[in-house]
């Protein structure tokens, strides 16, 4: 292995109770989000809208498997929605498993990409891509293979119709808290 292969593969090693706590804070934030924007929606009328639209719930997610690795991002996306669903009964219970199953996708394959050396919006698409693609296998499988009738094959187009506004967000804010926190981590050193 080359010596620069290894510098990247070593390059801002976490301890794991930086990580536990990253880990945590994008589950309390996960959470907490989309009651927020839930709340706004029914102030203004707009129910669950918003939060459907912004996809709240996505952004601490995908930010953790860029600042503090897989592990994080992974973890952070299995238990969100579980946790949210105990606390708030959303998402809908037909919808959780697979939002179990994608977010935890987002936060492994962001965390994969967090010392990839390409910039953080590549990383952003990437992992966007990836967990909607992760999201619609699960749900052709519940479908074809397990005859899930709860859920429709028309729900994969909508959401990402829907959640536009959620991917823009994502890929104005996610670059500018990744590029600030690494700012801040240079100057601790």
């Amino acid at each position: 292995m080359s010596e620069l292969t290894v510098k990247t593969l070593q390059k801002n090693k976490l301890s794991i109770k930086t990580q536990t706590l990253c880990t945590i804070g994008a589950i309390v934030a996960a959470v907490a989000l989309p009651q927020l924007f839930h709340l706004m929606g029914a102030i203004s009328g707009l129910g669950t809208t918003l939060g459907e639209a912004f996809l709240p719930m996505h952004l601490p997610i995908i930010l953790v498997g860029l600042i503090a690795g897989p592990y994080a991002g992974a973890i952070s996306g299995l238990l969100s929605p579980a946790i949210s669903f105990g606390l708030s009964g959303m998402p809908v219970a037909a919808m959780l498993p697979f939002m179990m199953i994608e977010l935890c996708a987002y936060g492994l394959i962001s965390g994969l990409l967090r010392n990839v050396n390409i910039p953080t919006i590549a990383k952003v698409l990437i992992t966007q891509f990836g967990g909607r693609f992760v999201r619609a296998i699960a749900i052709l499988i519940s479908v074809y293979a397990l005859g899930n009738e709860t859920v429709t094959i028309s729900v994969i187009w909508m959401s990402i119709a829907t959640g536009v506004f959620g991917l823009a967000l994502q890929w104005t804010l996610i670059p500018l808290i990744v590029y600030r926190v690494e700012n801040i981590r240079k100057n601790e050193k």
